[in-house]
């Protein structure tokens, strides 16, 4: 911010002295050119008037030498007075029979034997020095008796004009480093607290108690000063609802568990004495109970997510699911149910740590309930390498993970609501609690990817999970997919809904 806020105040100072300067070196120009001008003019009509008096007074010869040395020594120019008829009468330097015998010819000189101006500004370049000149004719009348020819060499000019620009571009460059400090002091007495603000900001997000921002009264503007005592006084309230948050859920852990517990092994242990008409009221009072700690696990495993905002990392998805299909083949097979694993070299992907587990934990859990004996339930991994597009801007590409059964299946309507929370399917049976499809959708976002419900080929169910791909540089092709590997488990049925 220090380098965007002097970069700024550097830009408008030169902004402005390049709209001072620059004016005023011209308007400089200008004026030194019409100086010098204004003196040639005055210096041809003293010369003229002086060779009218000469000339009329016949000591024209005599006087008119001196005369002429004197005004080119102190103009440092040239100067020529000629006859009406322009033969020279007297000049500041020696001039050379072709010279002498072309004075007539000049456009200043013609011009003023012809009594049309009284005066004649030209510039023109002789022998590669340019000149101005300036020719008066002598005398007043339709025929003048002679006529003066004054040049000056715009080299001093040039310089003066140069010396005035050297001088602009001098003062320029010392304001500029004075505003360039002034600035830099400036922007640093700016910027100071934005940046400690900057890293208390980065620690809040990464998930640690930010220190408290230092506000003092004379450090930074106002309103930095405001928005740093609010910030403080924001990180300490959310840190004071973490902690108290996070103290409910160790606290609604225990206080919920053991006495679900407890009610679950008092209703197991009244089944003796509960008559064959009651045995149906107990086993939905069992069931409710089972429901109602399974809510609570999923309330609480929500509620950790959002308290702690986990960096995705690269995850084994390959082994997760390997390990995943080995721990739930057993419950599948009593069921009567088989569970495919079909494994495909995608790589590692990126996922919240736990994520992927529990989020197949879920979706098998889903499947088991709707699945009916001996039909499939389908774990499989597809990789969709970057797109051509994506390869130009060095995205990476992604694997989705498929969890398909052959169960009843849902609705399109019933498939845009199954991940909200506490919604389970017109007609489900007992036990689920609404929470496990809510919770897959807040880990795959957790992730950076997404979760979807489409409807499978089986007729069942296809659960997607879209995780971003951990490859480091998408620079090569999607990577080919080998032949899949099946692994099954035999199994009797189990009957439920999604939930």
């Amino acid at each position: 911010m220090t380098r965007r806020l002097l970069l700024s105040y550097l830009s408008l100072a030169a902004l402005v002295l390049l709209c001072l300067e620059i004016p005023l070196g011209f308007v400089y120009s200008r004026g030194e050119r019409e100086r010098v001008i204004t003196l040639a003019k005055d210096e041809a009509e003293s010369v003229s008037a002086y060779a009218a008096l000469s000339l009329a007074a016949g000591r024209a010869e005599r006087d008119l030498p001196g005369r002429v040395a004197h005004c080119a020594a102190r103009i440092g120019g040239q100067v020529v007075v000629v006859d009406g008829a322009g033969a020279p009468l007297a000049t500041s330097h020696p001039l050379t029979p072709e010279t002498s015998g072309a004075l007539a010819s000049r456009p200043g000189i013609a011009a003023a034997l012809r009594g049309t101006a009284t005066v004649d500004v030209r510039t023109s370049t002789i022998g590669g020095v340019q000149y101005l000149s300036v020719a008066a004719p002598v005398g007043h009348g339709a025929r003048p008796e002679g006529a003066v020819w004054l040049t000056v060499p715009t080299r001093m000019v040039h310089e003066r004009v140069h010396h005035v620009w050297l001088l602009l571009a001098l003062g320029g460059l010392g304001v500029l480093t004075a505003v360039t400090f002034a600035a830099f002091a400036i922007a640093r007495w700016t910027g100071r607290p934005i940046r400690e603000l900057e890293l208390a900001t980065q620690e809040l997000a990464a998930g640690s108690r930010a220190a408290p921002v230092t506000v003092t009264v004379t450090e930074g503007p106002p309103e930095v000063r405001s928005l740093a005592a609010a910030f403080n006084r924001t990180s300490a309230r959310l840190a004071h609802l973490l902690e108290s948050q996070h103290a409910f859920a160790g606290e609604a852990s225990h206080q919920l568990k053991t006495p679900l517990a407890a009610l679950r092994l008092r209703l197991e242990n009244l089944e003796p004495n509960v008559s064959a008409r009651g045995r149906s009221s107990l086993t939905a009072a069992v069931t409710e109970t089972d429901r109602l700690a399974r809510m609570v696990e999923g309330l609480l495993a929500m509620a950790r997510l959002e308290e702690h905002a986990a960096t995705p990392g690269p995850v084994d998805v390959g082994a997760v699911c390997a390990e995943r299909h080995h721990t739930w083949t057993p419950l599948f097979a009593r069921q009567g149910v088989f569970l495919t694993l079909f494994e495909d070299s995608v790589g590692p992907v990126l996922a919240v740590p736990g994520a992927i587990e529990q989020i197949l934990d879920n979706l098998l859990s889903n499947a088991l309930r709707v699945s009916s004996p001996g039909t499939t339930v389908t774990i499989e991994l597809r990789l969709h390498g970057p797109s051509r597009r994506a390869l130009r801007d060095v995205r990476p590409g992604w694997v989705d993970l498929h969890v398909t059964d052959e169960g009843p299946g849902m609705t399109a309507d019933q498939r845009a609501r199954a991940f909200d929370r506490f919604w389970r399917a017109p007609g489900a049976p007992k036990g689920g609690t609404g929470l496990g499809l809510a919770l897959v959708q807040r880990l795959a976002h957790a992730s950076g990817g997404e979760a979807s419900l489409r409807s499978a080929a089986t007729g069942g169910l296809d659960a997607v999970i879209r995780l971003p791909s951990a490859h480091p540089a998408p620079g090569t092709p999607p990577l080919a997919r080998p032949v899949p590997r099946r692994r099954g488990a035999p199994a009797r049925i189990g009957a439920g809904s999604r939930h």
